[in-house]
């Protein structure tokens, strides 16, 4: 962007009276591409070099990050990503992506129509990219939900920011909500609780229950 040009996207102006069409984005955190050195200090560099996630100051910060961790941790973090990598890639995109497929199918079964879309704060199936299909499919109304029950500036913030950076930048915006968090909700626990019994009536009950 210069002085000459405007900061926003081109795009026809808008238009009142189209039909609303609401959609779900899930966001979760992110994945490398593949457990190469490489891919590994990518997908590092961006995840810890957003602010929200280590509160130092920055020019100390991007000293010691650029300096130090991303000169030796992507070797070592590539090995621990391939320990778990699995033929059809990152574990967390394919079972983000199945949740997402999932979820929309449930609410196609109680009559609802609506798009779900999953989408990374970091890596990639961005946030903006996948903002930018729903909004090029006609999408009036997307509902931010993220993977996160609980809030915290390092990730539910994070990834707000990362639709409002996408929002500063669209003229004609499709309504935005954002689920803070969920993890009081009753019918979350419930569902837990659920997952936790089905478990132990398969596999007995075990010593220890630990949730993270």
């Amino acid at each position: 962007m210069t002085l000459l040009t405007s900061p926003y996207a081109k795009e026809p102006p808008f238009s009142h009276g189209q039909t609303p069409r609401t959609a779900v984005l899930y966001c979760n955190l992110g994945t490398p591409d593949s457990p190469s050195t490489p891919d590994v200090r990518r997908f590092l560099s961006e995840f810890l070099g957003d602010p929200r996630v280590v509160e130092v100051p920055r020019l100390l910060w991007l000293l010691i990050l650029h300096g130090v961790i991303l000169r030796i941790r992507p070797a070592k973090s590539g090995a621990k990503y391939a320990s778990v990598w699995l033929p059809e890639g990152s574990p967390l995109k394919i079972w983000t992506e199945k949740q997402a497929k999932m979820l929309q199918g449930w609410l196609g079964q109680r009559g609802h129509d609506v798009q779900v879309r999953y989408a990374m704060r970091y890596g990639s199936t961005s946030i903006a990219s996948q903002l930018d299909q729903l909004k090029a499919e006609g999408t009036t109304r997307v509902l931010i939900v993220p993977a996160y029950p609980q809030y915290s500036a390092t990730t539910t913030a994070s990834l707000f920011d990362a639709v409002y950076a996408w929002a500063a930048k669209v003229r004609n915006l499709p309504e935005l909500r954002f689920i803070n968090h969920y993890h009081d909700d009753a019918r979350y626990i419930a569902a837990l609780a659920s997952r936790i019994k089905h478990h132990w009536q398969g596999h007995g009950r075990p010593d220890v229950l630990l949730m993270s």
